[in-house]
């Protein structure tokens, strides 16, 4: 077994204000249909349960189910990070939303996350590993944009 890592880091003008962009961020259903690969999330409290479908890596499948800790300061912050009473989940997310006024009008929203997995692959596979992850996360991440500006009206 060995973890590998994919970080993103982004940021966008929105034409929306913060209350819309932070209702669409907070809603766990929309948050899963926006997301590709995620099947679902779960809410109990301040834990997500995000269940995701089956991700091909390198001769090996992996369909992760990872539980966070969500932190929110409305419609200012949102920072996430794996319940550290889930040691038997193979995935974590950890990160932060920033949302603030955009000077022109709308929203400046940014992220940072990364995301560990460990897999029943050799240390040795982390290159390839992480080039495929980061991939993914990028095919993810440009998904998932796309739904929230057509969600937000702006597509």
């Amino acid at each position: 077994m060995a973890t590998f890592r994919a970080r993103d880091r982004s940021s966008a003008v929105l034409g929306s204000s913060r209350s819309e962009v932070w209702a669409a961020l907070t809603d766990a259903d929309l948050m899963a249909r926006f997301t590709p690969y995620v099947t679902g999330i779960d809410v109990d409290g301040d834990r997500w349960t995000w269940r995701m479908g089956t991700i091909p890596v390198l001769g090996t499948s992996v369909a992760p189910k990872f539980t966070e800790v969500m932190e929110l300061q409305p419609e200012e912050r949102i920072d996430f990070r794996h319940d550290p009473a889930r040691s038997d989940e193979m995935t974590a997310v950890e990160g932060t939303y920033l949302l603030s006024d955009h000077p022109d009008g709308g929203t400046d929203v940014s992220i940072d996350l990364e995301i560990v997995v460990s897999l029943p692959l050799p240390g040795l596979a982390r290159p390839a590993v992480e080039r495929v992850m980061a991939g993914v996360v990028k095919h993810m991440g440009a998904v998932f944009s796309r739904n929230l500006l057509a969600h937000l009206g702006e597509a």
